[in-house]
C-alpha cells in the first residue's frame, strides 16, 4: 500500500519575482481639477469635461459640492474676453 505522503510536492515558485519599486501614483481627477482651477486662467467647464472625461453636470455638481462644500475652497467664476466662463480657486487671505 501507498501513501499519499510518500511523494512530496514541489510548492516553490518556478518563476522570480521581481521587488516592487515605488511608481508616482498617478493623479486623481480631484488633483486634476485642483490643479486648474489653481491656474491663472483658471479652468472651463469644457476643459474640466475634457480632463476628467465626465459630463458637464457631473463637473459643476463636483465644484460645488466636492470642492466647494467638502473641501471647503472658495471658486469664484468670470467672464473671459469669449463669454466662457472661466473657474478659478480663490486664494485665502493670510492671517495676522
Amino acid at each position: 500500500m501507498s501513501t499519499q505522503n510518500e511523494t512530496a510536492i514541489d510548492q516553490t515558485p518556478t518563476h522570480k519575482t521581481k521587488k516592487s519599486v515605488p511608481t508616482k501614483s498617478p493623479a486623481s481627477k480631484t488633483d486634476l481639477v485642483l490643479r486648474s482651477l489653481s491656474r491663472k486662467a483658471g479652468a472651463s467647464v469644457d476643459e474640466l469635461c475634457k480632463l476628467t472625461n465626465w459630463q458637464a453636470h457631473t463637473v459643476r455638481g463636483f465644484l460645488s459640492g466636492t470642492v466647494r462644500k467638502k473641501l471647503g475652497h472658495e471658486i469664484s467664476r468670470r467672464k473671459d474676453a469669449k463669454g466662457v466662463s472661466r473657474y478659478h480657486l480663490v486664494k485665502p487671505e493670510p492671517r495676522s
